[in-house]
Protein backbone atom coordinates (compact mmCIF):
# COMPACT_ATOMS: atom_id res chain seq x y z
CA UNK A 1 0.00 0.00 0.00
CA UNK A 2 1.52 3.58 -0.99
CA UNK A 3 1.78 6.43 1.98
CA UNK A 4 0.59 8.51 -1.05
CA UNK A 5 -3.50 9.01 -1.56
CA UNK A 6 -4.12 8.71 -5.26
CA UNK A 7 -7.62 10.64 -4.82
CA UNK A 8 -8.11 12.74 -1.32
CA UNK A 9 -11.14 14.98 -0.95
CA UNK A 10 -10.25 17.08 2.75
CA UNK A 11 -14.16 19.17 3.61
CA UNK A 12 -15.36 18.56 0.39
CA UNK A 13 -19.24 20.18 0.29
CA UNK A 14 -21.39 20.62 -3.12
CA UNK A 15 -24.99 22.62 -2.62
CA UNK A 16 -27.67 22.72 -5.25
CA UNK A 17 -28.97 26.39 -4.75
CA UNK A 18 -30.31 25.63 -0.98
CA UNK A 19 -29.72 22.44 -0.86
CA UNK A 20 -26.74 20.97 0.87
CA UNK A 21 -25.86 17.78 -0.43
CA UNK A 22 -22.74 16.87 0.46
CA UNK A 23 -20.81 18.99 3.33
CA UNK A 24 -17.69 18.93 4.53
CA UNK A 25 -16.02 15.12 3.78
CA UNK A 26 -13.42 14.03 3.75
CA UNK A 27 -11.91 10.87 1.38
CA UNK A 28 -8.39 9.20 0.61
CA UNK A 29 -7.59 6.39 -2.01
CA UNK A 30 -4.66 4.89 -2.13
CA UNK A 31 -2.85 2.52 -4.73
CA UNK A 32 -4.01 -1.29 -3.50
CA UNK A 33 -6.47 -0.45 -1.39
CA UNK A 34 -10.32 -0.21 -1.52
CA UNK A 35 -12.21 2.28 0.09
CA UNK A 36 -15.90 1.80 0.89
CA UNK A 37 -18.20 4.37 0.62
CA UNK A 38 -21.54 3.71 2.56
CA UNK A 39 -24.74 5.10 2.95
CA UNK A 40 -28.35 4.66 2.49
CA UNK A 41 -30.55 6.59 -0.49
CA UNK A 42 -30.17 10.16 0.18
CA UNK A 43 -26.82 9.77 2.04
CA UNK A 44 -25.14 11.69 -0.49
CA UNK A 45 -22.95 8.98 -1.97
CA UNK A 46 -24.23 10.09 -5.50
CA UNK A 47 -22.88 13.63 -5.05
CA UNK A 48 -19.46 12.23 -4.20
CA UNK A 49 -19.16 10.01 -7.46
CA UNK A 50 -20.10 13.06 -9.63
CA UNK A 51 -17.10 15.21 -7.64
CA UNK A 52 -14.94 12.62 -8.19
CA UNK A 53 -15.71 11.16 -11.10
CA UNK A 54 -15.55 15.02 -12.86
CA UNK A 55 -19.49 15.28 -13.50
CA UNK A 56 -19.59 18.29 -10.73
CA UNK A 57 -17.12 20.52 -9.42
CA UNK A 58 -17.01 20.75 -5.61
CA UNK A 59 -18.08 24.26 -3.97
CA UNK A 60 -16.20 23.90 -1.21
CA UNK A 61 -12.86 22.02 0.48
CA UNK A 62 -10.05 20.84 -1.75
CA UNK A 63 -10.05 17.95 -4.51
CA UNK A 64 -6.42 16.37 -5.15
CA UNK A 65 -5.37 13.67 -6.98
CA UNK A 66 -1.31 12.36 -6.70
CA UNK A 67 -1.04 15.47 -4.95
CA UNK A 68 -2.57 18.19 -7.12
CA UNK A 69 -5.03 20.07 -6.43
CA UNK A 70 -7.91 19.53 -9.34
CA UNK A 71 -11.12 21.21 -10.54
CA UNK A 72 -12.27 18.98 -13.36
CA UNK A 73 -14.95 20.66 -16.08
CA UNK A 74 -15.58 16.93 -17.19
CA UNK A 75 -15.73 12.76 -16.65
CA UNK A 76 -13.13 13.31 -19.96
CA UNK A 77 -10.41 15.35 -17.74
CA UNK A 78 -10.34 12.82 -14.76
CA UNK A 79 -10.21 10.02 -16.98
CA UNK A 80 -7.24 11.67 -18.77
CA UNK A 81 -5.54 11.38 -14.79
CA UNK A 82 -6.52 7.72 -14.25
CA UNK A 83 -9.86 8.34 -12.74
CA UNK A 84 -12.31 5.78 -13.90
CA UNK A 85 -15.68 5.68 -13.15
CA UNK A 86 -18.10 2.25 -13.49
CA UNK A 87 -21.85 3.14 -12.88
CA UNK A 88 -24.49 1.05 -11.85
CA UNK A 89 -26.07 1.14 -15.00
CA UNK A 90 -23.37 -0.03 -17.21
CA UNK A 91 -23.17 1.47 -20.37
CA UNK A 92 -23.20 -1.25 -22.52
CA UNK A 93 -24.45 -2.64 -25.69
CA UNK A 94 -26.76 -5.75 -25.45
CA UNK A 95 -26.36 -7.32 -28.56
CA UNK A 96 -23.02 -6.72 -29.71
CA UNK A 97 -20.24 -8.86 -28.50
CA UNK A 98 -18.02 -8.72 -24.96
CA UNK A 99 -15.10 -7.84 -27.07
CA UNK A 100 -17.07 -4.89 -29.27
CA UNK A 101 -18.28 -3.74 -26.13
CA UNK A 102 -15.06 -4.18 -24.16
CA UNK A 103 -13.28 -1.68 -27.18
CA UNK A 104 -16.56 0.63 -27.31
CA UNK A 105 -15.39 3.75 -28.21
CA UNK A 106 -11.52 3.06 -28.29
CA UNK A 107 -11.59 0.03 -30.88
CA UNK A 108 -8.24 -0.65 -32.65
CA UNK A 109 -7.91 -0.28 -36.22
CA UNK A 110 -5.58 -1.25 -38.92
CA UNK A 111 -3.74 0.75 -41.48
CA UNK A 112 -6.79 1.36 -43.89
CA UNK A 113 -9.36 1.95 -41.15
CA UNK A 114 -10.28 -1.75 -40.69
CA UNK A 115 -11.51 -2.89 -37.37
CA UNK A 116 -8.43 -5.07 -36.13
CA UNK A 117 -10.89 -8.14 -34.63
CA UNK A 118 -8.71 -10.79 -34.28
CA UNK A 119 -6.60 -8.16 -31.81
CA UNK A 120 -9.46 -6.81 -29.81
CA UNK A 121 -10.45 -10.72 -29.32
CA UNK A 122 -7.56 -11.97 -28.02
CA UNK A 123 -6.72 -8.64 -25.96
CA UNK A 124 -10.20 -9.21 -24.20
CA UNK A 125 -9.60 -12.79 -24.11
CA UNK A 126 -6.29 -12.51 -22.41
CA UNK A 127 -7.36 -8.95 -19.98
CA UNK A 128 -10.28 -10.92 -18.70
CA UNK A 129 -7.92 -13.90 -17.71
CA UNK A 130 -5.72 -11.79 -16.05
CA UNK A 131 -8.50 -10.44 -13.82
CA UNK A 132 -9.39 -13.96 -12.70
CA UNK A 133 -12.61 -13.92 -15.34
CA UNK A 134 -12.94 -17.07 -17.27
CA UNK A 135 -14.74 -16.39 -20.41
CA UNK A 136 -13.80 -18.08 -23.42
CA UNK A 137 -16.26 -17.03 -25.89
CA UNK A 138 -16.13 -13.32 -26.33
CA UNK A 139 -18.08 -13.40 -29.43
CA UNK A 140 -21.52 -14.02 -27.49
CA UNK A 141 -23.63 -11.06 -26.85
CA UNK A 142 -22.44 -9.33 -23.53
CA UNK A 143 -26.78 -9.17 -22.58
CA UNK A 144 -26.50 -12.94 -22.19
CA UNK A 145 -23.89 -12.19 -19.64
CA UNK A 146 -24.99 -12.29 -15.71
CA UNK A 147 -25.26 -8.74 -14.08
CA UNK A 148 -22.31 -9.72 -12.12
CA UNK A 149 -20.02 -10.75 -15.04
CA UNK A 150 -20.89 -7.66 -17.72
CA UNK A 151 -19.91 -5.52 -14.00
CA UNK A 152 -16.34 -7.83 -14.08
CA UNK A 153 -16.05 -7.23 -17.91
CA UNK A 154 -16.29 -2.91 -17.31
CA UNK A 155 -13.46 -3.44 -14.55
CA UNK A 156 -11.43 -5.52 -16.64
CA UNK A 157 -12.26 -2.62 -19.53
CA UNK A 158 -10.88 -0.42 -17.25
CA UNK A 159 -7.80 -1.89 -15.62
CA UNK A 160 -6.95 -2.22 -19.63
CA UNK A 161 -7.10 1.09 -20.58
CA UNK A 162 -5.20 2.49 -17.22
CA UNK A 163 -7.47 3.32 -14.81
CA UNK A 164 -5.13 4.08 -11.60
CA UNK A 165 -8.50 4.37 -9.53
CA UNK A 166 -11.57 2.80 -9.84
CA UNK A 167 -14.58 4.61 -8.24
CA UNK A 168 -17.77 1.41 -8.58
CA UNK A 169 -21.27 3.33 -8.12
CA UNK A 170 -23.41 0.36 -6.35
CA UNK A 171 -21.74 -2.60 -8.34
CA UNK A 172 -23.34 -5.39 -6.41
CA UNK A 173 -26.93 -3.53 -5.87
CA UNK A 174 -29.51 -5.36 -8.12
CA UNK A 175 -27.05 -8.96 -7.32
CA UNK A 176 -27.91 -12.37 -5.90
CA UNK A 177 -25.33 -13.44 -3.19
CA UNK A 178 -23.68 -15.78 -5.77
CA UNK A 179 -23.07 -12.84 -8.43
CA UNK A 180 -22.45 -10.57 -5.42
CA UNK A 181 -19.44 -12.78 -4.14
CA UNK A 182 -18.31 -12.74 -7.87
CA UNK A 183 -17.87 -9.14 -8.40
CA UNK A 184 -16.52 -8.87 -5.22
CA UNK A 185 -13.57 -11.38 -5.77
CA UNK A 186 -13.00 -8.63 -8.70
CA UNK A 187 -12.81 -5.82 -6.61
CA UNK A 188 -10.14 -7.43 -4.57
CA UNK A 189 -8.20 -8.36 -8.12
CA UNK A 190 -8.09 -4.78 -8.82
CA UNK A 191 -6.48 -3.89 -5.46
CA UNK A 192 -3.94 -6.63 -5.80
CA UNK A 193 -3.42 -5.05 -9.23
CA UNK A 194 -2.10 -1.76 -7.44
CA UNK A 195 -5.81 0.57 -8.09
CA UNK A 196 -7.52 2.70 -5.78
CA UNK A 197 -10.63 1.37 -5.63
CA UNK A 198 -13.55 3.13 -4.56
CA UNK A 199 -16.34 1.10 -3.76
CA UNK A 200 -19.56 3.07 -3.03
CA UNK A 201 -22.47 0.57 -1.47
CA UNK A 202 -25.44 0.67 0.82
CA UNK A 203 -24.54 -2.72 2.27
CA UNK A 204 -21.62 -3.05 4.86
CA UNK A 205 -22.08 -7.25 4.62
CA UNK A 206 -20.02 -6.76 1.14
CA UNK A 207 -18.13 -3.85 1.83
CA UNK A 208 -16.49 -4.89 4.85
CA UNK A 209 -14.78 -8.27 3.39
CA UNK A 210 -12.79 -6.04 0.73
CA UNK A 211 -13.25 -2.79 2.10
CA UNK A 212 -9.54 -1.29 3.47
CA UNK A 213 -11.14 2.36 4.37
CA UNK A 214 -14.72 3.03 5.55
CA UNK A 215 -16.42 6.37 4.81
CA UNK A 216 -19.81 6.36 6.45
CA UNK A 217 -22.71 9.35 4.97
CA UNK A 218 -25.70 10.27 6.52
CA UNK A 219 -27.95 13.45 5.00
CA UNK A 220 -25.02 14.37 3.12
CA UNK A 221 -22.42 14.30 5.83
CA UNK A 222 -19.67 12.05 7.50
CA UNK A 223 -20.67 10.29 10.53
CA UNK A 224 -17.72 7.86 10.47
CA UNK A 225 -14.60 7.51 8.54
CA UNK A 226 -12.71 4.41 10.03
CA UNK A 227 -9.64 1.64 8.60
CA UNK A 228 -10.39 -1.93 9.12
CA UNK A 229 -8.20 -2.19 12.09
CA UNK A 230 -10.50 0.57 13.99
CA UNK A 231 -13.67 -0.81 13.43
CA UNK A 232 -15.93 -4.76 13.22
CA UNK A 233 -18.18 -5.60 10.86
CA UNK A 234 -20.95 -4.67 13.79
CA UNK A 235 -20.19 -1.29 14.41
CA UNK A 236 -19.95 -1.00 10.69
CA UNK A 237 -23.59 -2.07 10.30
CA UNK A 238 -24.39 -0.28 13.50
CA UNK A 239 -23.31 3.24 12.71
CA UNK A 240 -25.29 2.78 9.25
CA UNK A 241 -28.34 1.58 11.04
CA UNK A 242 -27.74 4.68 13.83
CA UNK A 243 -27.68 6.88 10.70
CA UNK A 244 -31.42 5.56 9.52
CA UNK A 245 -32.85 5.65 13.03
CA UNK A 246 -31.97 9.18 13.52
CA UNK A 247 -33.61 10.10 10.23
CA UNK A 248 -36.59 8.59 10.76
CA UNK A 249 -36.73 9.98 14.70
CA UNK A 250 -36.39 13.35 13.09
CA UNK A 251 -39.79 13.11 10.62
CA UNK A 252 -41.02 11.46 13.52
CA UNK A 253 -40.33 15.42 15.34
CA UNK A 254 -41.29 16.99 12.30
CA UNK A 255 -44.53 14.91 12.10
CA UNK A 256 -44.62 15.90 15.49
CA UNK A 257 -45.06 19.47 15.09
CA UNK A 258 -46.70 20.15 12.39
CA UNK A 259 -50.08 18.56 13.91
CA UNK A 260 -49.04 20.92 17.23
Amino acid sequence: MSDTPLVRLDGAGKSYGNVIALRDVDLEASPGEVTCVLGDNGAGKSTLIKIVAGLHRHDTGTYTVQGEEVAFSSPREALDLGIATVYQDLAVVPLMPVWRNFFLGSEKRRRLGRLDIPFMRATTRDELHAMGIDLRDVDRPIGTLSGGERQCVAIARAVYFGAKALVLDEPTAALGVKQAGVVLRYIVQARERGLAVIFITHNPHHAYPVGDRFLILDRGRSIGYHTKDEISRDELTGLMAGGAELEQLAHELERGLRKE
